[in-house]
């Protein structure tokens, strides 16, 4: 089902039956993908006839992206949001973009590159208040050996100073929007997902992890990883550590969750 298959009228006219959702699309330089994934996440949505919103977000594009952004966003300000970043803020300001304006019961973000499945989400619209869905991929043999090496030391530090051992800490997850507006997020950049991952893990809420395909690029060029964001993360993740000591504090004093 494509956008011009359903009439701005019937989008208002979905029950509450099934858990609701938010859906954000985060794109950087994203033209050639970005109406193909709003489509796909609105025709997921649409079938699955549940209430819902799309948040999204521009993170300074300069290829045409946000001009498209704000059009689709327009054609039903109840349903669409847009969120548009004056200047390149990287990749967690994104994400922090989507979990921070939701305001439905269920959240998650999606990459405007297409390189994301959104169908993969349909057999987990409604899943329990004490998990959170977690997607994996495959170990990509693309990769170049630096990438791949970066994806080893991160789950190891994640590991050692969090805690948290997952498959993929850095693809789609889905989360409860109310516990996620709950957690005092500290980061900025993409280490958000481990700071999130490591509170729930301490909270007791437990992710389901499914395999993931990772579709091929078909537009636009992969933004990879360079040597000043390897080394900005890893530091990151140590502040993390500090972060997570004082967040298990505080909640040990407060005794709630």
């Amino acid at each position: 089902m494509r956008m011009q298959e359903v009439s701005l009228q019937e989008l208002d006219n979905f029950n509450d039956l099934r858990q609701s959702w938010t859906i954000g699309i985060i794109c950087y330089n994203e033209i050639g993908t970005i109406c193909n994934v709003f489509e796909d996440v609105l025709a997921l949505l649409t079938e699955s006839t549940c209430s819902f919103e799309i948040i999204l977000v521009d993170d300074a594009s300069s290829d045409g992206s946000k001009e498209e952004i704000t059009r689709l966003a327009a054609t039903n300000p109840k349903r669409f949001k847009s969120v548009i970043h004056d200047e390149n803020r990287g990749i967690g300001e994104s994400i922090r973009d989507v979990y921070l304006n939701a305001s439905m019961e269920n959240v998650v973000f999606v990459p405007g590159d297409g390189q994301f499945d959104v169908f993969e989400l349909k057999p987990y619209l409604d899943f329990n208040p004490k998990e959170f869905i977690c997607f994996y991929r495959k170990e990509n043999q693309t990769y170049s050996g630096f990438r791949n090496l970066l994806s080893y030391l991160n789950k190891l530090f994640n590991k050692v100073f969090l805690g948290l051992i997952l498959r993929d800490v850095n693809w789609v997850k889905a989360y409860k929007r109310e516990i996620i507006q709950n957690l005092d997020l500290r980061m900025h950049s993409s280490v958000i997902e481990s700071e999130i991952c490591a509170k729930l893990n301490y909270l007791g809420i437990n992710p389901i992890e499914i395999e993931s395909r990772y579709l091929p690029r078909i537009s636009g060029v992969s933004k990879g990883a360079s040597l000043q964001n390897v080394v900005r993360v890893l530091s990151e993740i140590i502040s993390l550590s500090l972060i997570l000591f004082q967040f298990k504090m505080n909640r040990a004093k407060m005794r709630i969750f």
